[in-house]
């Protein structure tokens, strides 16, 4: 069973991939864009509960 760090930096790292991913087809793509950002908050909402601050990291801020 993965530790609560491996659980953090995985999500943290999936965060900033998404976000990276998000930012250049919010236009182009929307229906995608979307979809991207439902995970995006479900990841937000998760890193929040266990303590991360997001402050830094999230750079989509919706």
């Amino acid at each position: 069973m993965p530790s609560a760090a491996d659980i953090i930096k995985d999500y943290v790292t999936e965060f900033s991939r998404l976000q990276d991913w998000m930012m250049p087809i919010k236009d182009v793509a929307p229906d995608t864009y979307e979809s991207m950002h439902k995970r995006y908050l479900e990841l937000k909402v998760t890193l929040s509960s266990l303590g991360v601050n997001l402050t830094e990291i999230d750079r989509i801020k919706e």
